[in-house]
């Protein structure tokens, strides 16, 4: 026993040796960032070989220095403890911003240069100026450009999916998710009410939000929330957590929406009926509900199974697509689920495959289990949206046993 008891005692240890080092890993991390993020783009447009004019050079190193000094300042400012709309606005911007100057100042500082001194044009200084309008060029094209994309009202991406056990009776039902909204800094009440009443041309029986509603609490952002009260459903309207929802008073947002007439489906299901066929749809906390130390706050499957009959097809809402490896041991049909932005702005897109099983789009899990990943409505912190467009998806579920049109 006293061995054992040792060797727990080491492993214990040992995990929270190894803890400590991730902290203190993740500390260096935020440090070095920023400092990344704004001095690759200064030295590559302004010292990598240029030669500007004195006054061009220390003006541009000066807006470099505002931005690395202001960035982290305006975001602590923005989502620390005092939570100033304007500095959200203006860090989140300046974070959209540097993450695409360094990314292409990355690409076409090595590939451009690459491929003009191949081809032998530019010597002395026309090619460091080539790379740095070019850099200039594409990186303004691509911010105006991931700027409408994350402002307008998302494009509907129409998809039928076949769920095996589905039975005749509901074949055609017709699922509209949404998810990732994120309401914040940036009031989007008219955005909110354009994306409601697209919605609701879409004659949709059943309407999910996958959580993420907003950045702030119920009370901050309810009047961009609002419009989501005139969403209609024949059957019903359902919602999840998502764990932004965990950093602004999640049980807010749950009462919000039972108020605005959405079902928060919090580890538990109902059922849909249609045709003499029955469809389980149920729904689980975020997965870092149970770290947020709210009282009965986690994600539970089994108890939002319970009762349910195992030969049912089944529907889950989580709203992270990792869930799925949960949802596929219990031999769930179809996961909706959202999160990952698809990326928002490339190439971030490969690091959330470090973290998701799933970027965006169907994808088999197991033996039987489809997720789907939405790409999401919204958009989060900087107002971009690079090749990853927001959506508002119509999943029309299909059966195999359904009838065959002449």
């Amino acid at each position: 026993m006293t061995n054992a008891g040792e060797a727990q005692s080491a492993d214990d240890s040992a995990h929270a040796t190894q803890q400590s080092g991730l902290r203190h890993l993740m500390r260096y991390i935020l440090l070095i960032a920023p400092v990344l993020l704004w001095a690759v783009p200064c030295w590559v447009l302004l010292y990598a070989g240029q030669h500007w004019p004195l006054p061009v050079a220390l003006g541009g190193t000066a807006l470099f220095g505002l931005g690395l000094i202001g960035m982290p300042l305006a975001m602590v400012r923005g989502h620390g403890r005092r939570q100033q709309d304007w500095a959200a606005i203006v860090g989140d911007t300046l974070l959209g911003v540097s993450w695409v100057l360094f990314t292409w100042s990355v690409l076409l500082g090595v590939l451009l240069r690459l491929v003009l001194t191949v081809a032998g044009a530019g010597g002395g200084q026309n090619l460091p100026r080539i790379v740095t309008w070019a850099v200039l060029g594409v990186a303004a094209l691509l911010l105006a450009w991931g700027y409408a994309e994350a402002r307008r009202v998302p494009r509907v991406r129409h998809l039928d999916v076949q769920l095996p056990r589905l039975g005749a009776g509901l074949d055609g039902t017709r699922v509209v998710l949404i998810t990732d909204t994120h309401y914040g800094p940036l009031d989007r009440a008219p955005w909110s009410a354009r994306v409601c009443a697209t919605v609701n041309t879409l004659e949709a029986d059943l309407v999910c939000h996958t959580g993420d509603i907003a950045d702030g609490t119920a009370e901050r952002r309810r009047a961009q929330a609002a419009p989501l009260g005139t969403v209609r459903a024949t059957r019903a309207r359902i919602y999840v957590t998502g764990n932004h929802e965990y950093y602004s008073e999640a049980q807010g947002w749950v009462d919000l929406m039972d108020e605005l007439g959405w079902e928060p489906l919090r580890n538990r299901h109902l059922l849909l009926e249609r045709g003499g066929d029955t469809l389980v749809v149920a729904g689980v906390d975020d997965v870092t509900a149970e770290s947020s130390g709210l009282d009965g706050h986690r994600a539970h499957l089994a108890g939002a199974l319970n009762g349910a009959d195992p030969g049912l097809p089944t529907l889950l809402l989580a709203h992270q697509p990792k869930f799925v490896d949960q949802a596929a041991a219990c031999g769930i049909d179809l996961q909706l689920s959202g999160h990952t932005h698809g990326g928002q702005i490339w190439p971030f897109h490969h690091l959330v495959r470090i973290d998701q099983p799933s970027l965006a789009g169907l994808s088999h899990h197991g033996t039987r289990t489809l997720l789907y990943t939405s790409r999401g409505t919204g958009f989060w912190g900087p107002p971009f949206r690079v090749f990853a467009p927001s959506e508002i998806t119509l999943l029309v579920l299909r059966s195999p046993q359904r009838p065959l049109t002449p």
